[in-house]
């Protein structure tokens, strides 16, 4: 590998797809800092508010495989920006929806660029540094949704709490767009993996066996995180006993948690992949069966707060490194897809957290939702990965097929 893709020459436009990433992860995860807010202002009750958090997860399950398939005659570049542009225009329009209706159709506009653009820069990101860096690259990109729950999903909550939760949208839509411009300078147009995609070949590797395994792998782990995450403010504050005010720094206590499981996790994974993923889910079962118990102590809530975000964000450089493995050399929808399921998760883990609060099991019941959820993600993982040792989900005369895969499909036959 030429020194065109050594980390130094990669990092500007790593970075630039990390602001967008920044943009994208303030936009989804504001409004769970802001709820209670959103639902007073509104007149509604917090479960019902809770619905725009579907809304916007629908919206990324949607646009993530239609924009993707819609972009095949244009570069990952151009791609990338006018994803960006889509997304500060979605955030406008929540910033002046004039009521909870049309804030819900607002926020599922503002969902659709979501996925594909962490598909695609996922992709960019990759190629843009040597086969063995290839996931820390990755990672790289995520952390900007990582740390915008250090910085800008706090902030966004003391924004929220103090002038309303307009300003936090136009603000969203004001990084977007300065995320569009970046990737526009800094992300070259003829970076590795940047040619246009192929439809054909796409769809192909999104029908693999092992690559749905892993979308299911994936929507049931991040369901587990958003089962608990979507209603945290309310838990904090109705069962830990904390201020809202308390709740901003919570918060960025929980972004630096998922920063350095997304940091920590990458490593895990460039060494061993499927072994870190087992870890992971098996972690997030136990830590999410222990806030059950430790919601009731606020320095114990804390702490196991930081792991729980540790050990979910340590997932995403997992799914995303399997996923693109199993699609081989067309894995730009495959990618997408995985953002579209982690969004799926977002809806689901939204529902089923407001489900057992309004069935009167009280604000610590997502907490044992949440276990469930990741002892269901590692059975279908732990299946996935005996499958796959089995060889009988690979065919040696598949060109699509990932190195790895037709290897083992060759010694299998």
């Amino acid at each position: 590998m030429s020194d065109d893709n050594g980390p130094s020459r990669a990092m500007p436009a790593l970075v630039a797809l990390a602001v967008g990433g920044f943009a994208i992860g303030t936009g989804e995860f504001a409004i769970m800092g802001i709820l209670p807010n959103v639902a007073g202002n509104l007149d509604v009750s917090i479960p019902t508010a809770g619905h725009l958090i579907s809304a916007y997860a629908l919206g990324v399950v949607v646009g993530a495989p239609l924009l993707i398939a819609v972009s095949t005659r244009l570069s990952r570049k151009a791609t990338l920006v006018a994803l960006m542009a889509a997304f500060a225009l979605g955030n406008t329009l929540s910033a002046l929806s004039p009521g909870y209706d049309w804030l819900l159709v607002t926020r599922f506009l503002s969902g659709l660029p979501h996925g594909a653009y962490f598909g695609v820069g996922a992709v960019v990101a990759g190629g843009l540094v040597e086969p063995a860096r290839r996931t820390r690259a990755m990672a790289m990109m995520f952390a900007g949704l990582t740390v915008s729950n250090i910085v800008g999903v706090p902030l966004s909550t003391f924004m929220g709490q103090h002038l309303g939760w307009r300003p936090v949208f136009g603000t969203v839509a004001a990084i977007g767009a300065l995320a569009a411009v970046s990737v526009l300078v800094a992300v070259p147009t003829a970076a590795e993996g940047a040619a246009p995609l192929r439809l054909g070949a796409e769809l192909r590797a999104l029908l693999r066996p092992l690559v749905w395994l892993a979308l299911v792998t994936a929507t049931l782990g991040g369901a587990s995180l958003f089962t608990v995450y979507s209603y945290i403010a309310p838990m904090l504050t109705r069962v830990s006993g904390y201020t809202p005010a308390s709740v901003t720094l919570l918060l960025v206590l929980f972004g630096v948690g998922m920063t350095t499981g997304n940091v920590v996790g990458a490593r895990l994974v460039d060494r061993a992949l499927m072994p870190a993923l087992y870890a992971f889910l098996a972690l997030e079962a136990v830590v999410s069966a222990l806030l059950l118990l430790t919601l009731h102590n606020r320095i114990a809530c804390a702490a196991t707060l930081f792991v729980f975000a540790a050990t979910t964000f340590a997932l995403a450089p997992a799914l995303q490194s399997r996923i693109i493995a199993e699609a081989g050399d067309a894995p730009n929808l495959a990618s997408g897809a995985i953002q579209a399921a982690l969004n799926v998760a977002n809806a689901l883990g939204a529902w089923l957290g407001g489900v057992v609060i309004a069935a009167g099991l009280g604000y610590t019941a997502p907490a044992a939702v949440a276990s469930a959820l990741a002892v269901c993600g590692l059975a279908v993982a732990a299946y996935s990965g005996r499958l796959e040792r089995s060889g009988r989900l690979t065919d040696r005369t598949d060109p699509h097929l990932p190195p790895r895969s037709r290897t083992e499909a060759a010694a299998a036959g």
